[in-house]
């Protein structure tokens, strides 16, 4: 079996169509369409010569053996879930690549020294369940028990969620591979920027992964009668979050940090009441762990500043953390031979401020990313995208990356 490019495109279109919601991309964990999109992709991969398996965390896995019973085996992956209304390349272009590359692998080499294993994640952006990385966590072996009772907006648990899709949560544990047999693990993914775009580069070299902290904060002010309250009067909690979240970006634009408040609900809602309660989630990024935790006591301070203003309670509770993850030398110089193999003579390296699978993997063993170009630099929306020549040139560059850590010396 080959898979080209036009192949490549054609499948995205494909799982594209396999969402929640009829004219937008939207798949999350543990849904109907997770189920639909393994059975799909499972196909693709046993049609490339793979064997194919759902582990205990709802990951799919497809392998191919190395040349020896006892070989290592080098894992190529990224992610089949989506955000709401998502575009269709983000993660999907990677685990795709991934199986077009064993495909002309085994074509053209055979067996390698090691054995390639190509994971499809279940759950890499959170979108369900509030918490990135559920799947790839799994894999890791970093699993935490306090994730089972974490609700999605309907209120069901990710433990009866789990059950409902047929898995038992008691084994989720042994979706974790094995560190010492791992030869590494490589991602290509969109660059989710515009940095590639701006320097007229289809590919780049990934050299971190952004040190990342999430946090839904609670504002309590005072509801009351909009005409009949006067200011000096009002703890409005809209007001307050409003000035929280001006905070977030100012602090960060100066501090080089990339801060985001993505959602804000506001109770009781009603035109002519002072809002009493706001919740509103921020996203905090950076490329090391120091700099990112200084940024993020500033924050918490102007918090509190602008609470004892207003006589409202501003009050953080942190749902994520992940530390920066930096990519190994040898595996970035794998990566970058398979650029130069391209015609780039100088790959562009890139610090990735998006989080991805990597960072999860990156605590068991050596990482590294291949970014493809993404015009305009738009993801997370319909408009993302990828070329398929750019497309057709990292393929090239993933095989090449992985024949030439198989050259290495054992």
């Amino acid at each position: 079996m080959t898979v080209d490019a036009a192949t490549i495109v054609a499948w995205c279109d494909e799982l594209a169509a396999v969402t929640a919601t009829p004219g937008q991309i939207t798949r999350v964990y543990l849904s109907p369409e997770h189920a639909r999109v393994n059975t799909i992709v499972a196909r693709w991969m046993q049609d490339a010569g793979m064997t194919t398996w759902q582990d205990d965390a709802g990951n799919l896995h497809g392998s191919v053996p190395g040349a020896t019973d006892d070989a290592p085996v080098l894992l190529v992956g990224s992610h089949l879930d989506t955000v709401v209304d998502a575009g269709r390349y983000d993660g999907i272009v990677g685990v795709l690549m991934g199986i077009a590359a064993v495909a002309r692998i085994r074509a053209e080499h055979g067996a390698l020294p090691f054995g390639i294993q190509v994971i499809a994640f279940s759950d890499e952006e959170g979108t369900r369940f509030g918490k990135a990385l559920l799947g790839s966590s799994a894999v890791a072996g970093v699993w935490d028990d306090a994730w089972w009772e974490l609700t999605d907006a309907e209120g069901v648990s990710l433990r009866q969620a789990f059950t409902d899709f047929g898995l038992d949560p008691s084994r989720v544990g042994d979706a974790a591979v094995d560190p010492s047999r791992l030869v590494g693990y490589l991602e290509a993914h969109i660059e989710q920027g515009p940095y590639l775009e701006q320097a007229d580069q289809a590919l780049g070299v990934v050299t971190s992964i952004a040190s990342a902290r999430r946090f839904t904060v609670e504002a309590v002010g005072e509801a009351r009668h909009a005409g009949g309250t006067p200011y000096e009067r009002r703890h409005d909690a809209l007001l307050a979050a409003a000035e929280a979240a001006l905070a977030v970006e100012r602090i960060c634009r100066a501090s080089q940090h990339v801060g985001t408040v993505g959602t804000m609900t506001v109770e009781p809602g009603a035109v002519n009441v002072v809002p009493g309660l706001a919740h509103f989630s921020v996203d905090l990024r950076g490329e090391f762990d120091d700099g990112r935790d200084r940024v993020w006591d500033e924050i918490t301070k102007a918090f509190a500043l602008i609470g004892e203003r207003r006589g409202v309670s501003v009050e953080p509770t942190e749902v994520h953390r992940a530390p920066a993850v930096f990519c190994a030398p040898r595996l970035m110089d794998a990566v970058r031979a398979g650029i130069v193999a391209t015609g780039s003579p100088a790959p562009m390296e890139l610090f990735s401020r998006a989080g991805h699978d990597a960072m999860s993997l990156g605590l068991v063993t050596d990482v590294a990313m291949l970014f493809l170009r993404n015009p305009d630099g738009i993801s997370h929306h319909p408009d993302e995208f990828v070329s398929e020549a750019d497309i057709a040139l990292g393929l090239d560059a993933l095989v090449t990356a992985i024949t030439t850590l198989a050259a290495e010396p054992s």
